[in-house]
């Protein structure tokens, strides 16, 4: 099947499941209805409204955005590193974001945990800006590494290095925090794309954007590093300049998801690999939209499947990113050999 057949099935499967996590939830609305909706009328029932503009519209938006962001972030890393089992995380911005979040929820006092690990909107805001905090103080760490380090497997060891020190910093607020703030933390592990208002998304949607735009612009740098850092420096690449703003990109899409939907597993791995598979392509300029596509697609395939539509109960996100990542990329990386060599 031509590139543009494949293109053309990816939209229409985004459009089709940005409308039924419109429709499908504890409550079905009918199709027509959401038309209504979207275009400022009223619905047949008044309460459908609300429910479609306050909750799973953001909730729709925030998880294309989310998959969109971290499907190229996981192609950047791969690249970057030639690692085809590199992540949107791997450079340990994820859990710069998770010790913010510890910080606020496990530290602050009795009222402050209170306000900060519950779920109103004050609560949502104070995790938000702790993750991205924490998430900006990482990216920083890194930038001061790889502005010293030239060795690009060396930088992953420091990214590595930097995770494991975060996490035993967790672990220790874990082990002298009381239950209720433990319980409060290991639901922002989880992940969720609901958590995310209309009012943030004015800020979550451009910096995401942002991040992806500089991505974008380092698709010819991208391309010339697949073949190595000599045969880039022959095509006039600044090694230097292509380093930094290609871990810019990537830390930026990756710790503003974190920051906001909290770390999502699976999908910064699994989406470049699949969109290798169906464009039979390593050239970034062309896999960069169908990136965007896939990883959007299926952030609204597992929110929808973990909204467990019909029913009152929900699933953790991470559960189903995790129940559909991990038999993909076995069975990529098992039937695929080219896959792994590409990077070698």
């Amino acid at each position: 099947m031509t590139q543009a057949r494949w293109l053309v099935i990816l939209i229409v499967a985004t459009v089709l499941l940005f409308i039924l996590s419109l429709a499908l939830g504890s409550i079905a609305i009918p199709l027509e209805d959401i038309g209504r909706i979207l275009m400022g009328q009223s619905p047949r029932t008044p309460s459908w409204g609300d429910i479609v503009i306050q909750i799973r519209l953001p909730k729709a938006v925030t998880a294309f955005f989310a998959g969109a962001s971290l499907g190229v972030a996981g192609a950047l890393m791969q690249t970057f590193f030639r690692n085809p089992l590199a992540g949107p995380f791997i450079l340990g911005v994820s859990a710069g974001a998770s010790l913010g979040v510890a910080m606020v929820v496990l530290i602050t006092g009795t009222l402050g945990g209170a306000l900060l690990a519950g779920s109103s909107l004050l609560g949502d805001l104070g995790m938000t800006a702790s993750a991205s905090l924490g998430a900006t103080l990482s990216l920083l760490v890194v930038l001061f590494f790889a502005r010293r380090i030239h060795s690009n497997v060396t930088l992953l060891l420091v990214g590595i290095m930097l995770a494991s020190f975060t996490s035993s910093l967790v672990s220790i607020l874990l082990h002298y925090s009381i239950p209720e703030r433990i319980q409060a933390y290991i639901r922002w592990t989880f992940g969720s794309f609901g958590g995310v208002t209309l009012t943030q998304l004015y800020l979550f949607i451009p910096i995401l954007s942002f991040g992806l735009l500089l991505a974008f612009l380092q698709s010819k740098s991208l391309n010339a590093l697949l073949l190595g850092e000599d045969y880039a420096i022959s095509l006039g690449v600044h090694i230097t300049r292509a380093r930094l703003a290609i871990l810019i990109a990537a830390a930026i899409l990756g710790g503003t998801v974190t920051a906001y939907c909290g770390p999502i597993a699976f999908l910064g791995l699994a989406t470049p690999h699949l969109c290798r598979g169906l464009f039979q392509t390593s050239d970034h300029r062309i896999l960069f939209f169908p990136l965007m596509l896939m990883g959007g697609s299926l952030a609204l395939l597992t929110g929808l499947v973990a909204s467990l539509p019909g029913t009152p109960f929900a699933l953790p996100v991470n559960a189903v990113t995790a129940l559909i990542g991990v038999p993909i990329v076995l069975r990529i990386l098992l039937a695929k050999q080219r896959t792994v060599s590409m990077f070698q």
